[in-house]
């Protein structure tokens, strides 16, 4: 069975036995969809791959203090905003 290292509310890794729903940046602390175009761009030039976590859900990626990528989440960045 494949393993995955997900990222926690703590900001640690941890194994999991299931893929993760959402992709990040680390030092960007901006978590997205695992198809957005912005990260896939970066990903591309050679980019965001070294500070890449994975969660397994939006309230996870939220409690570790990442916030939602307006690229490929414009809805919830947008209340993300209008709440800070």
């Amino acid at each position: 069975s494949r393993r995955y290292t997900l990222t926690g509310s703590d900001r640690q890794p941890y194994p999991s036995a299931t893929k993760g729903e959402l992709g990040g940046h680390r030092a960007g602390r901006i978590y997205g969809r695992l198809d957005c175009p912005s990260a896939l761009r970066a990903i591309a030039r050679g980019g965001y791959v070294a500070n890449r976590v994975f969660f397994a859900d939006e309230e996870t990626a939220r409690a570790a203090g990442f916030r939602p990528c307006a690229v490929c989440l414009p809805d919830r960045y947008a209340a993300w905003r209008r709440a800070e």
